[in-house]
């Protein structure tokens, strides 16, 4: 027996580390589009300027953030598995739009369903160190700190670090994307400002909360037991 009940998913340090990288993501690709010449809202050194600092934020946050993920095992959260995978991949392409139930609900071990554990396990170990080594390298040559690396070329470091940019462009208006569907965009990003979310517990787990770690369980919410799980 499975019960369905509103707990804190999202810890306050989650939370201020989402929205934080969000805004600073936003900063980094707006002066950085900037310096490539998209457009000129702003000028050229003010641009690097502010790019340069919100990188080096952002890499602050991320070594802060990876911190937390591995000494509160929340890391665990972002390995991706097969279980689900189908049913959940059949819902986005054709479930959703004939107006199905997603077939994921969160549980105590996993909070993310298995396409977005692979799109959060690409992006944090692919496409982020992707950008920030390649920004780190172009950075070091155009302060003359790392001659030896240029051999490496520049040209080919400023794509790497484009092409990694543009990858975070799409993955934000999939993302965004992706709010909009289902439930209500409010719906959706709420969790993210609360904390609280439905979360599928077993019986067990369900005591266990409710005897350590009550504080995390919604004041008055009251499981919904589902016995088809």
């Amino acid at each position: 027996m499975s019960n369905i009940v509103k707990m804190q998913v999202y810890k306050l340090f989650e939370r201020f580390w989402h929205w934080l990288q969000t805004v600073l993501i936003f900063i980094l690709l707006f002066s950085g589009f900037r310096i490539h010449g998209t457009h000129e809202l702003i000028s050229f050194s003010d641009a690097t300027t502010l790019h340069t600092w919100a990188a080096i934020l952002i890499m602050m946050l991320w070594a802060f953030a990876t911190f937390w993920l591995f000494t509160t095992g929340e890391w665990r959260h972002y390995v991706p598995t097969r279980e689900n995978l189908i049913s959940v991949a059949r819902f986005y392409i054709l479930g959703i739009f004939k107006g199905e139930h997603h077939p994921y609900i969160k549980t105590y071990r996993r909070k993310h369903n298995p396409l977005q554990a692979i799109a959060y396990m690409m992006l944090k170990i692919v496409i982020f160190p992707a950008i920030w080594m390649s920004g780190t390298i172009y950075l070091l040559i155009s302060f003359g700190l790392g001659d030896f690396l240029s051999g490496v070329g520049t040209v080919w470091i400023a794509r790497i670090h484009t092409l990694a940019a543009v990858s975070i462009v799409g993955f934000f208006i999939v993302h965004i994307y992706m709010l909009t569907m289902g439930h209500s965009f409010i719906g959706h990003i709420k969790p993210m400002i609360t904390g609280f979310d439905d979360v599928d517990l077993t019986d067990e787990q369900l005591a266990y909360l409710q005897a350590d770690e009550l504080d995390i369980i919604k004041e008055n919410s009251q499981p919904l037991q589902d016995a088809t799980h």
